[in-house]
């Protein structure tokens, strides 16, 4: 029998990024894979394979129109991490396309770099070696005046999807006191994971660490504002490693410049982020260029996860590995690509 075929065009990511030399033979031995020789297909290469196409490996943009090539196509492989606006959806439901995203590989490398943000920002780690390779170190007490510990703390979780549930075992061993704010989730979901619902208010105005994780869609974009920035108390700890989208971010940059409370965020309104950006010169924030999910075996990981959903889903089995798009809530995100 003919082997199905799978077109590869996963921009920004690359065939050997995301699959080991393992994962990469076990998937041509069940498929004919069809790739670009540079970064993107053309638009007339990547039609040409579509009537023949059961998979798509990708990010390519899908209309209807070129749905309407794709009579044998079965799934949609999103290696990236988000579900862009780019595909028709409704169509791909009718049609029972399945389009798969990745964004779970992220969520646990995440988890850590979030509550490694956390404790750095408590103990002052990166200032302290900063002030140390100057010749400025203080020692014992005077340079821990404003030190916390996070045993025993107040934490406020800001969305309680992927990230959220990843974040929450690595702060089982501090005995946390954990609120949670996610109005998609019913209060039972919360309290199974040993949390706290809570209002938005409530969270922002009583926690010691705040865990901005919610994901940006088409409604809730900057709604972290003056308002929600006000009610942080003095001295919390502010970790953003979702959306920058969903804060009013300047705003949030003339919030920390009053030095009322610390933060730090490893994502921003544009990537590469403005050279004269006034939070670049801040002493209380903790800056990272979004490398928090971005690491090797990660990226690994996609190629395996897509090779066994594909393996499922041309055995007639459901994908088990990565995560559907549902029809309730992926026409209502908003995240936009992360260049490179």
């Amino acid at each position: 029998m003919e082997k199905p075929l799978i077109i590869l065009d996963p921009y920004p990511q690359t065939k050997e990024r995301i699959f080991t030399k393992e994962t990469w033979n076990r998937l041509s031995e069940i498929a004919t894979i069809v790739s670009a020789t540079s970064d993107h297909m053309s638009e007339e290469e990547f039609d040409s394979y579509l009537p023949k196409a059961v998979a798509i490996i990708g990010q390519a943009p899908m209309s209807k129109r070129r749905l309407d090539k794709a009579p044998l196509l079965k799934v949609i492989f999103n290696v990236e991490g988000n579900f862009y606006q780019n595909i028709d959806y409704n169509e791909c439901f009718k049609r029972s396309i399945r389009v798969l995203n990745c964004g779970k590989v992220y969520a646990r490398p995440v988890a850590e770099m979030a509550l490694a943000m956390a404790l750095d920002l408590s103990r002052g780690i990166t200032w302290e070696h900063m002030r140390f390779t100057q010749n400025l170190e203080r020692y014992v007490l005077e340079g821990n005046t404003k030190a916390k510990l996070l045993t025993n703390a107040t934490v406020g979780i800001i969305g309680f999807g992927l990230l959220g549930t990843s974040l929450r075992p690595l702060l089982a061993p501090f005995n946390c006191k954990v609120k949670v704010y996610d109005p998609w989730l019913p209060t039972s979901v919360i309290e199974e994971n040993n949390c706290t619902s809570a209002s938005l208010d409530e969270v922002l105005h009583t926690s010691e660490f705040i865990f901005i994780l919610a994901g940006v869609t088409k409604e809730n974009q900057g709604f972290l504002g003056k308002r929600e920035f006000d009610l942080i108390q003095d001295d919390a700890n502010v970790i953003l490693v979702s959306r920058a989208a969903v804060v009013d971010f300047e705003e949030f940059t003339t919030q920390l410049a009053t030095n009322r409370f610390k933060a730090a965020t490893d994502v921003f309104p544009s990537e590469p982020f403005e050279k004269d950006h006034p939070i670049r010169t801040l002493g209380n924030v903790l800056l990272s260029p979004h490398r928090a999910g971005g690491i090797p075996q990660a990226f690994y990981a996609i190629g395996e996860m897509v090779a066994d959903d594909f393996t499922s889903i041309i055995n007639n089995l459901s994908p088990v590995r990565m995560q559907a798009a549902q029809p309730e809530i992926v026409n209502r995100l908003a995240s936009k690509p992360v260049k490179e």
